[in-house]
């Protein structure tokens, strides 16, 4: 039995403040912990790989071709598919062959990489216009490179795309600034949908600026006269909503035409927005996430987004989430209906990209998760359901790659 004296001694250690419950660790220059790097750089294997899923349905994922930083992925009419790269490329994957060729005529952009004072993105997502196959055009999100006296700014680029080159090519949207990354998207009602990072806070709840907002335009870069806050003072008639973080991927559902958005948040909190007009998102007066260093971005609205317009789906911790896309094909039967989010590293650690198929019900409300692709050990960029009924999939490394994933035989 333990002695009194011994219980005494036991009690004092208890009660005895703490100087430090945990480590300390080492911060960056921006005040956020290093993150460690025992998983990333890894290169990817030739392939193919075969996975066990959990609705029983067993895929295979091939290498369908290899290029430095691909970024966005669409498909046009006829099924080829044309991929954005971060170094300011695009190239077209005929429809059938594995083979990139370079997509000439585009605008000027500026890439910088991890070594440069910030991160740029080149080219960064593609539409294409719903009557494309009368008018051939296609736009693009890219950061603008400066020309003498100007500053660096964010664009999207409408061009005529005709055999593998674009021509006509001019600015329909040019942001007030440098805004980040930009994610676009063309309804069937041949509006164009521009969302805008507001990495700042303030400026996402500021109805006088870009950032922080989707924007929604007419196809030649006019502004709707029914756009919410068409002739409201104070406000730019640009916008559709606000009240966004670090907007990722804009894609349009291809049954109902809606409009969704993936949205990085801080250190958890990445959403999947529906967006509805005039809505505000909440950021940065609300958040399901933390600051990087630790404390919550909001303590008073850590389990509500009270006010604000809630996300149908987010991701504690985060998955950095970037491509989405909404799968209605038939080669992969037992995932029709499924969402599938892309992201480039989980719970802060790189080397953890990932593609998460989430089973949703008719009301858009969440069922189940699987994740996908995990032992790869890449940063997946984007994924798209192609009109062959596979999925496509981006990693957005130097040693990037195109993957495929299609039944397996």
């Amino acid at each position: 039995m333990r002695s009194f004296a011994g219980a005494l001694s036991l009690a004092a250690l208890l009660l005895a403040p703490v100087t430090q419950a945990q480590r300390a660790l080492p911060m960056g220059p921006e005040g956020f912990p290093v993150a460690p790097t025992g998983l990333e750089g890894q290169p990817l294997p030739a392939g193919p790989f075969t996975y066990h899923t959990a609705e029983q349905q067993d895929i295979r994922v091939t290498v369908l071709a290899r290029m430095p930083w691909p970024f966005g992925l669409t498909f046009l009419p006829n099924g080829d598919l044309l991929v954005a790269q971060r170094t300011g490329e695009m190239k077209r994957i005929a429809k059938g062959t594995s083979a990139p060729v370079p997509v000439t005529g585009g605008p000027q952009a500026l890439f910088q990489g991890k070594n440069g004072p910030v991160i740029l993105h080149g080219y960064m997502h593609v539409a294409v216009h719903p009557q494309f196959a009368s008018n051939g055009w296609i736009y693009l999100s890219y950061s603008k490179a400066p020309a003498a006296g100007n500053s660096l700014v964010s664009a999207v680029a409408r061009a005529k795309y005709v055999d593998g080159r674009l021509t006509e090519v001019k600015d329909v949207w040019v942001g007030d600034a440098f805004l980040g990354p930009v994610a676009i998207a063309m309804t069937p009602d041949a509006k164009l949908y521009i969302a805008v990072s507001g990495l700042s806070g303030a400026q996402a709840q500021d109805p006088k600026q870009m950032a922080g907002k989707v924007l929604r335009l007419n196809d030649d870069g006019s502004v709707p006269n029914d756009n919410p806050f068409v002739g409201k003072q104070g406000y730019r008639p640009e916008i559709y909503t606000l009240g966004h973080r670090s907007t990722s991927d804009l894609v349009v559902h291809p049954v109902t035409g809606e409009v969704f958005l993936t949205e990085m948040g801080p250190n958890g909190g990445d959403e999947i927005n529906r967006i509805k007009a005039g809505k505000n998102y909440g950021w940065p007066l609300v958040s399901f996430g933390r600051t990087y260093p630790g404390p919550w971005q909001n303590e008073a609205n850590v389990s509500t987004h009270a006010g604000f317009e809630n996300p149908i789906l987010y991701w504690v911790p985060s998955i950095s989430v970037t491509g989405l896309t909404f799968y209605q094909g038939n080669a992969l039967p037992k995932w029709k209906g499924d969402l599938f989010a892309a992201g480039v590293r989980y719970g802060e650690v790189p080397g953890t990209g990932r593609v998460d198929r989430i089973l949703i019900n008719e009301k858009f409300e969440e069922l189940r998760r699987e994740s996908l692709l995990l032992d790869l050990h890449q940063r997946i960029r984007d994924v798209k359901a192609g009109p062959d009924g596979f999925i496509y999939v981006a990693t957005d490394e130097e040693a990037g790659a195109i993957l495929r994933i299609e039944p397996a035989r």
